[in-house]
């Protein structure tokens, strides 16, 4: 069967390695490499026929890889941390390949490997990162969005490198194919600019137009790998007019939808790429030289990891984010893979170097969970053996704080909540430790403390011990958890509420005594099946029993645990059950003019008027004396029919009260 066969083996075997890699919670491309090691030419049992062929295939992997990232890529998404992101990660990039050229002269190394060891190891693994830091709960944090910023633009580097690097073999013919290669680069970029803005956005409307979903997906397929071809037949790199095409598509309108759908493709091919990548990894060659791999293993881990804290130090970042950064950051990334495979292929590096960078990227990327998880007992522990950081605290009220609420994070959710207690002249505090979220709160006048509300001292500035509740915005699970122990310790009876990301956070939260947990995803849900059965015509009354009985089962614990909290809860229910309508009072209605004792209004039609919209004014709960206007919008509680009836008193039409399902009489 040849090449099918070939491809039939590696699916088979990719699937056990990322079945081992999702139980283990490991990156599945470390479960596609190591599969790849499996059925390559240097481990014997079923081996693919023709390395050669998946190679091929795995090009398109690559390519489509930098597609998708092309079409992900946002200046957006580096404005919070845009200055370490745009300045920081070129400087550590370049001190990292200096460590690695140094590492490379070590071992004696020419110039040219040495270097290309330098660049390879300077990239991380935005795959692995992403993954642990979801494993870990540290999504959200500050401590991600720097590690983020910077892997994207790491990634982005990976262009110019594969322009740059391959000319290294002859620096003095080099230079000016260098130069050309920038300026054809920089004129096909131009055009593909060009040509995206105008051209692309009108041919994706007319096939998306076609409401075809195949042939949507063969021309974003196309466009991306076509383009590439193009760079390629100009002699430029095949991956980079494939990042181009992504990055232009991107800014159209059919972005995201092109890139839901480029993914199952692009992981189907990476799936090849990276087993690629394994076939070519001799366990021989690891055990013949396990001493050297160990000792750049660690020079390299400890190198990356050094540069990765002593930057984000400089650059302004403290408490936990220089710990957290350089042990997450360390390890070899998977674009090094692409770089190493063009550089076997230019005959920059030996298959020797190859195989070194290859086990030296695996065992960083097996590593990164387990030294990443190192973070908070660390610095838990430096917090315990060095003298705190001096505290930033604004707008602080100058008689101090007492029964005042306590807010643990200050982005969109925190701040909208400390807006409506400033409204209602109600003592709050912010805690945050983003210095740009710290920056709108003091540009907003609220009071606000920087620093990381799961340590004592801050929590003290906050006056954690005279405060009346607690509320936890943060998404990370790691960060909640740390809060709701820290604040235990130092006020047991405080009431907390909390965000939680995952039923299984909830349930953690419960048990360590939080009052109430809130989970955005599952209150979003509910409330769009609420308005889809309103529209539906379903009963208020019904839509409440329902959403009641999926809101217990939910919050069953605290249900069970508090009752008081279930109190609340019910007359909140009873209220969501009764059915308030606005209804406009039209010219020519027999209301004009007359009072609700006159119309004898709930004797006449069985609603309740609880109030009057008239002139941009309310007036609430009007008595028996109240006379209607022209143009009045008044609000009234009752069932459909008796709604329906007061709407035909105001001449505003009728309505059909029958409900499309359900057995309420109405």
């Amino acid at each position: 069967m040849g090449i099918a066969s070939d491809i039939v083996i590696i699916l088979v075997a990719a699937l056990i390695g990322g079945l081992v890699a999702q139980k283990l919670k490991l990156p599945l491309i470390l479960g596609y490499i190591l599969s790849g090691v499996l059925v390559g030419p240097y481990t014997g049992g079923v081996t693919v026929s023709d390395i050669h062929d998946i190679e091929l295939l795995a090009e398109i992997g690559v390519a489509l890889l930098l597609f998708a990232l092309g079409l992900e890529f946002s200046f957006k998404k580096l404005k919070p941390v845009r200055h370490i992101a745009l300045i920081g990660t070129p400087i550590q990039m370049l001190l990292t390949m200096g460590l690695g050229a140094g590492i490379g002269r070590w071992l004696g190394w020419e110039w040219t490997p040495s270097i290309w060891l330098g660049a390879l190891i300077s990239l991380s693994s935005t795959m692995v990162i992403l993954k642990t830091l979801m494993n870990q709960g540290w999504m959200g944090t500050l401590s991600s969005r720097v590690m983020i910023g910077m892997l994207i633009v790491q990634d982005l580097a990976v262009i110019p490198m594969m322009i740059i690097l391959p000319k290294l073999n002859d620096p003095q013919a080099g230079l000016p194919l260098l130069a050309w290669a920038a300026a054809k680069a920089a004129l096909f970029l131009a055009a593909t600019i060009l040509v995206g803005t105008r051209v692309l956005p009108r041919v994706m409307a007319v096939i998306a137009g076609w409401n075809s979903r195949e042939l949507f997906l063969l021309a974003i397929t196309a466009l991306g790998l076509g383009i590439g071809y193009a760079t390629y037949l100009m002699g430029l790199s095949f991956s980079f007019g494939a990042f181009i095409a992504g990055m232009v598509l991107s800014e159209s309108d059919y972005g995201h939808q092109a890139l839901s759908d480029i993914i199952p493709l692009r992981d189907l091919f990476g799936l090849l790429f990276f087993a690629s990548v394994g076939m070519l990894l001799d366990p021989a060659f690891l055990i013949v030289n396990i001493g050297a791999v160990l000792v750049i293993v660690v020079l390299v881990a400890v190198g990356k990891a050094l540069i990765f804290m002593i930057l984000s130090k400089s650059f302004g970042y403290g408490n936990v984010v220089p710990l957290a950064t350089g042990l997450g950051l360390f390890q070899i990334g998977e674009f090094s893979f692409v770089l190493a495979r063009m550089g076997v292929q230019t005959n920059s590096i030996g298959h020797e170097v190859y195989s070194l960078v290859l086990t030296t990227a695996i065992i960083t990327m097996l590593a990164t969970p387990f030294v990443s998880g190192l973070t908070a007992p660390l610095y838990a522990l430096r917090k315990r053996k060095f003298n705190h950081e001096p505290l930033q605290t604004i707008n602080i009220p100058s008689t101090g704080l007492r029964n005042h609420v306590v807010i643990a994070g200050g982005g969109r959710i925190g701040q909208h909540v400390a807006q409506v207690l400033q409204r209602l002249d109600l003592a709050f505090v912010i805690i945050e430790l983003d210095f740009h979220r710290l920056e709108q709160a003091k540009a907003a006048s609220l009071p606000v403390i920087y620093g990381d509300a799961g340590q004592q001292v801050v929590l003290e500035a906050a006056e954690i011990e005279h405060a009346a509740l607690l509320l936890i915005t943060v998404p990370a699970n790691l960060v909640s958890q740390a809060i709701v122990k820290q604040v235990r310790r130092m006020n047991p009876d405080l009431d907390i509420v909390a965000r939680a990301e995952s039923l299984d956070l909830m349930k953690k939260l419960y048990e360590y005594g939080v009052y109430e947990v809130v989970q955005p995803e599952f209150e979003a849900g509910l409330e769009i099946t609420r308005q889809a059965l309103l529209h539906l015509n379903v009963s208020t009354s019904e839509i409440q029993q329902y959403t009641d009985a999926i809101r217990r089962e939910l919050y069953a614990p605290m249900y069970e645990k508090n009752y008081s909290y279930r109190t609340i809860a019910d007359l909140r229910n009873v209220a969501g059950m009764l059915e308030l309508a606005w209804v406009n009072i039209v010219s020519g209605s027999a209301m004009i003019g007359k009072t609700i004792g006159e119309l004898a209004i709930r004797s006449r039609t069985g609603v309740s008027v609880v109030g009057v919209m008239r002139g941009g004014n309310l007036h609430s709960n009007p008595d028996a004396e109240f006379r209607f206007m022209p143009e009045d919008i008044v609000a009234i509680i009752g069932k459909a029919r008796e709604r329906c009836s007061f709407q035909a008193l105001a001449g505003s039409g009728a309505c059909d009260a029958q409900p499309s399902f359900g057995n309420e009489t109405r």
